[in-house]
C-alpha cells in the first residue's frame, strides 16, 4: 500500500475544512454553521457528499435516490454533473481533508508529469461561464468564500 502524493491545480475556491472553513458564514473558530441541507452527525460528517447531493438537486434539477433496479441511474446521475459544471476536490490529507468547489480540476499523481499551456491557464470568455456555475453552486449552498473572487489554485494531496 502506497501513499498518494498528487499535486492539483483548480480553478475555483478554497473552501477549507475542519480546521478552518475558509467561508464567510464561519463561526468564531472557523466551524461550519447549521445548514438545511446539511447534519454533520447524521451525514457521519461527510460534508462534500451532501455539499454535492444539495447541488445536484438545486442546481442540476438531479434528486433521485440509488436503488436496486433503477436502471439508467448512473447514466443520469453523470448527465446532471455534467449540466452542473462544477465539483468537488480535496487537498491537503486523507485525514483532515480541505476542499475546493471548481469548475476544472487537474490533478497530477506522484511519478507523473503533465504538460501545461500556459495560454489555457489565461482569463477566457469560457471562464464566465465557468464563474457562473461557481456563484449558483454558492448560492445553492448558501456560503460565501472569504476569497474574492474564482483563480486558479495550485494544492497538495497527501493520503
Amino acid at each position: 500500500m502506497g501513499q498518494s502524493t498528487d499535486g492539483i491545480l483548480a480553478y475555483g475556491y478554497d473552501l477549507g475544512g475542519d480546521d478552518g472553513w475558509k467561508i464567510r458564514e464561519a463561526g468564531e473558530y472557523g466551524e461550519l454553521p447549521a445548514f438545511d441541507w446539511y447534519d454533520e452527525e447524521a451525514e457521519d460528517g461527510d460534508f462534500q457528499e451532501a455539499a454535492e447531493k444539495r447541488l445536484l438537486a438545486e442546481v442540476a434539477g438531479f434528486a433521485e435516490e440509488w436503488s436496486s433496479g433503477n436502471d439508467g441511474y448512473f447514466e443520469r446521475e453523470r448527465e446532471a454533473k455534467a449540466r452542473l459544471g462544477v465539483e468537488f476536490d480535496t487537498y491537503c490529507s486523507g485525514d483532515y481533508p480541505m476542499f475546493l468547489l471548481a469548475t476544472k480540476v487537474i490533478t497530477v499523481r506522484r511519478g507523473d508529469i503533465k504538460a501545461i499551456d500556459m495560454a489555457d491557464l489565461a482569463v477566457t470568455p469560457e471562464m464566465n461561464q465557468w464563474d457562473e456555475k461557481l456563484r449558483a453552486a454558492l448560492n445553492a449552498l448558501g456560503i460565501t468564500p472569504t476569497q474574492e473572487q474564482a483563480q486558479w489554485l495550485l494544492c497538495s494531496y497527501w493520503g
